[in-house]
């Protein structure tokens, strides 16, 4: 009886904190725009969501697909009961047709990730021939000196164009540099020669064509490369395109049973790495932990500032610890706050924020 007793106490109290865990509700998952015109500019829409849970939600992270699409919410926690909001904005400028854009929200909700959907479709603005074009480089014009990838998958090879045209009186000819083995440049009509110029005669229009092969990205998370033209023969710093790409992991394919066994990340959401003299070597260390069956692979942390290097245990077994060492440069004084991201192969949150502070005095 009385080890009956305790299984039906074990199952209880596992169910009274499942039940504190915080609930993540929202108004709606996806808004659809409808027809709106570029030339009005940039479309906003709000999605509210509710706290339904016992305990308070904090949003780790929303983030869109492409750059197109700018994601605002509710940074402090949300208590049991209270509304939070994520404002959604999309910019059509140069985006005519129709569009379907994805963000990710992660949390510490039940359900750890929620996606949102917004769609519509962007009636052109009318303009001139000349308009169509407007980033100059040299005798050449372009629709844009930028191209956003947004989110790609590990394996997979992902192309995309930008359109260019002759608007001068002569001829001229167009090549790439291609200096980064993962991204490929060159104009489309030049698929066959990749070492060859390219001749464009007066009024002549073509397409970039810009390949992201993620087979030969080292690793995951975000890419931020720039590629060069050749025209004319000239090389010159200024005739740059900036290509983004975020590469994801493929959990698509996964089975049931893989999920089930998958490693399940856990780390702190906060870590204070504490105060330290300026001109000292400085070093602090934290954890991450695998809650799941399946080994935890930590692919990459990622984070923006040159005053930290951050060296992560590559695999965490189940139940296990994986020591995270952080070496501070304490040159600057003062008070620093820095976002950092942790991508792994948890397929429920690949994507972990810790904010990390620390002081030099």
């Amino acid at each position: 009886m009385k080890k009956i007793f305790m299984i039906l106490a074990g199952i209880l109290t596992a169910g009274m904190l499942f039940a504190q865990e915080p609930v993540i509700e929202f108004d709606k998952t996806e808004h659809d725009f409808g027809k709106i015109n570029e030339a009005d500019g940039r479309v906003t829409t709000v999605f509210t969501f509710k706290n339904s849970g016992m305990t308070p939600l904090v949003l780790n992270n929303v983030r869109a697909s492409c750059g197109c699409t700018t994601p605002k919410w509710t940074k402090e926690p949300v208590e049991p009961g209270k509304e939070g909001q994520i404002t959604v904005t999309y910019n059509p400028n140069g985006r005519p047709g129709k569009f379907q854009k994805t963000i990710t929200v992660t949390s510490n909700a039940k359900t750890a990730t929620t996606k949102l959907h917004i769609k519509g479709e962007v009636i052109p603005k009318s303009v001139k021939p000349v308009d169509k074009f407007p980033v100059k480089m040299g005798e050449l014009s372009l629709v844009t000196a930028e191209m956003d990838f947004g989110d790609v998958k590990k394996g997979s090879i992902t192309t995309n164009t930008i359109g260019y045209a002759n608007q001068k009186e002569e001829a001229l000819t167009l090549s790439c540099i291609n200096k980064i083995n993962y991204i490929i440049a060159l104009p489309a009509a030049n698929a066959e020669k990749l070492n060859s110029p390219l001749t464009l005669e007066k009024n002549q229009k073509g397409d970039l064509q810009i390949t992201f092969d993620t087979q030969l990205f080292p690793t995951y998370g975000p890419a931020e490369e720039v590629i060069y033209l050749v025209i004319n023969g000239k090389e010159d710093p200024s005739y740059a395109i900036k290509v983004r790409a975020n590469v994801v992991e493929d959990f698509s394919k996964m089975t049931q049973e893989q999920l089930d066994n998958a490693p399940i990340l856990t780390t702190v959401n906060e870590l204070n790495l504490g105060t330290f003299k300026k001109g000292k070597k400085a070093k602090a260390t934290f954890h991450v932990s695998n809650a799941g069956q399946d080994p935890l692979l930590i692919h990459r942390i990622v984070f923006d500032s040159k005053n930290l290097t951050i060296t992560a245990a590559k695999s965490v077994r189940s139940g296990k610890k994986g020591n995270c060492t952080v070496n501070i440069q304490t040159t600057d004084t003062g008070s620093f706050e820095l976002p950092v991201t942790i991508i792994s192969n948890d397929p429920k949150q690949p994507v972990k924020k810790v904010t990390m502070r620390w002081s030099v005095e």
